[in-house]
């Protein structure tokens, strides 16, 4: 019979969410997951595998907890109501007084080898998923919702860039406050008159 684990795989797992959040997928070192998880690396390894894995588990649950709010924007009404609860919501997480600056997505990706191409593609395919996403939401609405001649499909490209700039400007010390200033800008583009007509 294998002895108990002494310590709780949810918290370690926060722990080292914690930690890639702030120092990226390769400027986390183990030794650096290993003293914020409290466990040592035979642990680590029987629980969650890999550094690559536990990388991948840490996005799963930043997907769930941080990034919660997304699914709820897509279905606000009108279109411009849903990107706007989508860009206000990035700021938000990317900018918490209890959280790294940033996003987990942009840190970890930023600074990949060769040797950490897998997660740099996996970190791609995650925010295609996302603009995907959104784009079909943009297509769901009905055309005067949009802003006139604008495609969806550039939209949604439109909005994934815009929150992927604010969290680069998150990690270089810019506040929430700043951040909720880009979006209304951006916002300006989408007058409401032309959501509410």
């Amino acid at each position: 019979m294998g002895r108990p684990r002494e310590f709780c795989p949810d918290q370690a797992l926060g722990q080292a969410l914690q930690v890639f959040w702030r120092q990226g997928y390769e400027g986390a070192s183990m030794s650096d997951l290993t003293e914020a998880m409290g466990i040592t690396r035979p642990s680590l390894y029987a629980a969650f595998g890999n550094k690559e894995e536990l990388f991948r588990k840490a996005l799963d649950r930043y997907e769930s907890h941080v990034m919660g709010f997304m699914a709820e924007a897509m279905r606000r009404q009108p279109a411009r109501e849903a990107v706007a609860g989508l860009l206000y919501g990035f700021a938000d997480a990317q900018s918490g007084q209890d959280t790294p600056a940033g996003c987990l997505g942009v840190n970890g990706a930023l600074a990949c080898s060769e040797a950490s191409e897998p997660v740099r593609q996996e970190l791609a395919r995650r925010r295609g998923a996302v603009e995907a996403q959104l784009a079909e939401r943009l297509r769901a609405a009905p055309s005067e919702e949009l802003p006139p001649g604008a495609e969806p499909e550039d939209l949604a490209r439109y909005v994934m860039a815009l929150a992927q700039g604010m969290a680069v400007q998150a990690k270089s010390g810019a506040g929430r406050e700043a951040l909720r200033r880009v979006v209304a800008t951006a916002l300006q583009a989408w007058p409401e008159r032309v959501a509410a007509a």
